[in-house]
């Protein structure tokens, strides 16, 4: 009786959210706010019907079509949903693997919320670069109200080479089960493997199979006790960047360094996950040096996708700062019971790791010379109109400091910090994103047949990036929610 009564309910759920995205809207009285037309802001309507964007009206106010619901915009802005490039869907900020397992109610709060909070803040497009568990991806798109999201599928590791290198011999191959094997370097794999069947060929046909509209690799030598790990030759690199357009795949390139950004960019790849950081041997000064200007020029002309991901650096430095756990936003994007265990013993854990005894001023300025790295090549980067593409690597680590939709508001700030204009993180978060993992047909502007995925804004983006904070009502696949009804919490 209780399975006909939930069966019932989550039909009559799927019902209410079908009828919604089928009814026609017309939301009128708007400043039209499209990167493909930024210097076109101007009044206009937008007629919304079976989830898509019927129609675009610039100009004063259009007659509305017969049968339409009218929406008054109230003269704020409209914009098309976010993309946040650079996500990782299963993991839980804050906990490890076996505190997810020991509190699971928690782990599950977090879950449910997860797809809320990332359209708490505008992102309607994730991007998971490396699907660690299939059904994670499964559930969050089950979930009633969620983002689009597209993937990576698996990632591409070298045998034995980052970032399977940090798991136990007895559970990487599990994890990594589409790793390549490199013949001029021989490393144990499982008995019953094949290298053959382990080739960049083999593992991009893997990735294309399940879905993926782009593959990952990496290039990292490893740090702390795993370090001097394999990588990618460029004979090797070659097959995959082959396989990769044969497939229609973005290939995209996990590098935070000048030696692993060189590496890629020789190689051909679309997408350098990461910023740079690590130089290596250069010298930091008052300006860069001239070998990273060089490669730095060859990103711009090549209009290589580069997604500089701030936070990775900064999201460290929540465990030391003591007014991040009371930022507002905090608990809009996590449950509040997750929320309070931040502030327990239990929930310090990863920032006494990384302290090592160390105190929380001398962390916070142990953080500074990486990121004065960073953002001189984004200054850099961003002085030339490169191709950024706005990505956060959410979460990138254990950390509390990297929470979902939060971590993207708080990205645009120390993107704008490092050079960046307000448009610019306007196009890099639509898009640019978009073209650079061929969506662009489907989202990233507000243009007549895209996904009805917008945006209602009380302030200008362009003015500052702190009006995402602003956002009042989103259509997410032509379904309307107002922001406060996603927060935690929110019925």
């Amino acid at each position: 009786m209780k399975f006909a009564v939930l069966s019932i309910a989550l039909l009559a759920s799927a019902l209410q959210v079908s009828d919604a995205a089928a009814e026609a809207v017309w939301i009128t009285n708007v400043k039209l706010v499209s990167p493909e037309q930024l210097d076109r802001i101007e009044p206009g309507s937008v007629l919304v019907r079976d989830g898509r964007i019927a129609a675009v009206h610039r100009g004063p106010e259009a007659r509305m079509p017969a049968g339409a619901r009218r929406v008054d915009g109230k003269g704020y802005y409209l914009t098309p949903g976010l993309i946040d490039s650079h996500v990782h869907l299963h993991a839980v900020p804050g906990m490890s693997i076996e505190q997810a397992k020991e509190e699971p109610q928690l782990a599950e709060s977090y879950q449910r919320q997860l797809p809320r909070s990332f359209l708490y803040y505008g992102y309607t497009t994730v991007v998971d670069l490396a699907v660690a568990d299939e059904k994670v991806i499964e559930r969050f798109r089950a979930a009633p109200l969620h983002p689009e999201v597209i993937h990576c599928g698996q990632p591409l590791p070298i045998a034995n080479g980052y970032p399977m290198s940090f798991i136990s011999r007895a559970s990487r191959f599990a994890l990594f089960p589409i790793y390549v094997v490199d013949p001029a370097r021989p490393t144990p794999i499982p008995p019953g493997d094949r290298p053959e069947d382990h080739t960049p060929q083999a593992g991009v046909a893997r990735v294309k199979a399940a879905g993926a509209s782009c593959v990952k690799t990496h290039f990292e030598r490893g740090f702390g006790a795993e370090r001097n790990l394999p990588v990618w030759s460029p004979e090797l690199f070659a097959e995959v960047r082959a396989a990769a357009s044969a497939n229609r795949l973005a290939l995209v390139t996990h590098a935070n360094s000048f030696e692993g950004q060189r590496f890629a960019v020789d190689g051909g790849a679309d997408v350098l996950a990461h910023g740079m950081w690590h130089w290596g041997a250069l010298k930091a000064g008052a300006e860069l040096p001239g070998e990273i200007r060089q490669l730095l020029d060859r990103i711009v002309a090549r209009k290589t996708g580069y997604q500089p991901t701030m936070r990775v650096l900064v999201g460290l430095d929540a465990y030391f700062d003591k007014g991040y756990l009371r930022h507002p936003g905090v608990r809009k994007v996590v449950p509040k019971a997750l929320a309070d265990w931040y502030e327990t013993p239990g929930g310090k854990w990863f920032g006494k790791e990384l302290a090592e005894g160390a105190s929380d001023e001398e962390m916070l300025e142990s953080g500074k010379e990486p990121l004065r790295r960073l953002r001189q090549v984004v200054a850099y980067l961003a002085a030339r109109d490169a191709n950024i593409l706005f990505a956060t690597d959410t979460p990138s680590s254990p950390s509390y400091g990297n929470l979902p939709g939060l971590n993207g508001y708080l990205e645009m700030q120390h993107l704008v910090e490092a050079g960046l204009t307000p448009s610019q993180v306007l196009r890099a978060a639509t898009i640019n994103n978009a073209r650079a993992f061929g969506i662009q047909d489907r989202v990233g502007t507000i243009e007549t047949g895209k996904r009805a995925n917008l945006l209602l804004l009380k302030e200008s983006p362009l003015a500052s990036v702190k009006a995402w904070d602003s956002i009042v009502t989103l259509w997410v696949g032509g379904r309307q929610v107002d922001r406060e009804q996603l927060a935690a919490g929110a019925p």
